[in-house]
């Protein structure tokens, strides 16, 4: 079935959202030429103006390229825009409609919990941990200055800590 430009740019959204673990201001905030597809990054503007390159996973870059080819010309109209994401009428997007594309999704999933942006960037965070990211690259990632900021998403599960030891200890 054929997709919406509002449907690819709200899929684009939640792909690189959870992909990058980036920032809802930091995502309003990115321009088409933040994105490389060449090279599966993106240039970001974190807090006080600190950039960074995030890489973004084949998901997300498939979402993000159907977006671009199909779905953000139809929105920008015939002005030029910089903004990756743009609403309806072709103007940034703000952080109350990113709010609205999570709330939405989660709904038509039929998830009952409740779920944020900040949700996304911590399921990020917790996932590559989980999968034995090294803190100070996750560190880099989501753009914290402090490797104590980074250190509370290492709260790993008891099962996945029994896991872990019965994987690498000699007597696990």
């Amino acid at each position: 079935r054929a997709e919406t430009p509002i449907q690819l740019r709200n899929k684009a959204i939640l792909e690189l959202l959870y992909a990058t673990g980036v920032r809802v201001s930091e995502l309003i905030s990115l321009r088409t030429d933040d994105i490389s597809a060449e090279l599966g990054y993106l240039r970001c503007k974190g807090k006080r103006d600190k950039e960074r390159l995030v890489p973004i996973g084949g998901p997300a870059l498939k979402a993000l390229d159907e977006y671009l080819k199909k779905g953000r010309h139809h929105l920008a109209g015939s002005r030029a825009k910089p903004w990756l994401f743009l609403n309806r009428n072709g103007d940034k997007l703000s952080r109350q409609a990113v709010w609205k594309v999570i709330k939405q999704a989660i709904r038509v999933a039929g998830i009952e919990k409740n779920v944020s942006p900040h949700t996304l960037r911590h399921s990020f965070a917790t996932h590559m941990l989980e999968r034995g990211a090294d803190l100070r690259y996750l560190q880099e990632m989501l753009g914290h200055s402090n490797i104590s900021t980074t250190q509370i998403y290492t709260h790993i599960s008891r099962d996945r800590l029994r896991d872990l030891h019965k994987t690498f200890h000699p007597r696990g």
